[in-house]
């Protein structure tokens, strides 16, 4: 009787899943896997970018003595400027980031950390952007503390959040840990880079906390995506 009742359950079995009514895996079939979209690389962005609608009011410098010529321009859900990098050590002392590695440390950070405490340059990802000024407003622009930012070199790409504002007129710096992680010399003296640096905010983004760099690349990676997707 046993092998009896299996042999008419296979068949009522066979007869539901010819019908439709059971799922494929009853058959042993196992459903296929869902498809996942690989993360956006440093080419996609830079094909994004690769033409400026301006949105700053006048052009920034390099570095004091250099000639005005870099403007921050705007896209759909981002604004984006490509320059050198210098190097912020600033924040919480650290064997990489204090008064004798760096002749221009100061120990605070324009955005803090979740317990109030400035962010640690040599740990965190962090871009800076010019103070406020007649020739840009970032606050405006929707990018504050903690929104994410793309930062490209060459073909690397890192995450990043702002996490420091610089001075009024002068654009393209990051943290100790962005130059590292781009292959960039992060000594705070003397390394940086004078050129081919792309940076890219999302207006409206805030990480949290700040100080999470995996936060960081997950909501980057998500932008980034919309970002190179929309028209």
């Amino acid at each position: 009787m046993r092998i009896r009742s299996l042999t008419v359950a296979a068949a009522c079995g066979a007869a539901l899943l010819a019908a439709g009514l059971l799922p494929a895996v009853a058959s042993g079939v196992p459903d296929p896997p869902f498809a996942q979209e690989e993360p956006v690389g440093a080419a996609e962005l830079l094909a994004k970018v690769a033409s400026c609608d301006q949105v700053s009011n006048g052009l920034y410098r390099t570095d004091e003595t250099s000639a005005a010529t870099v403007p921050v321009c705007g896209a759909r859900g981002a604004v984006f400027w490509t320059a050198d990098m210098d190097i912020d050590c600033d924040g919480r002392r650290t064997a990489k980031c204090n008064e004798a590695t760096d002749p221009w440390f100061l120990p605070d950070t324009a955005f803090h950390q979740s317990d109030g405490e400035p962010l640690r340059s040599d740990a965190l990802p962090f871009v800076v952007v010019p103070g406020v000024s007649d020739i840009w407003d970032h606050f405006a622009a929707g990018v504050e503390g903690g929104a994410v930012a793309a930062v490209i070199h060459d073909d690397r790409l890192v995450y990043a959040v702002v996490g420091d504002t610089g001075p009024r007129r002068i654009i393209g710096e990051a943290s100790y840990a962005a130059a590292e992680a781009l292959g960039i010399d992060p000594d705070p003296a003397t390394g940086g880079t004078a050129s081919g640096v792309t940076y890219i905010l999302f207006k409206g983004s805030r990480v949290s906390p700040i100080e999470s760099h995996e936060a960081a690349v997950a909501l980057g990676e998500r932008l980034a995506r919309e970002f190179v997707q929309s028209d």
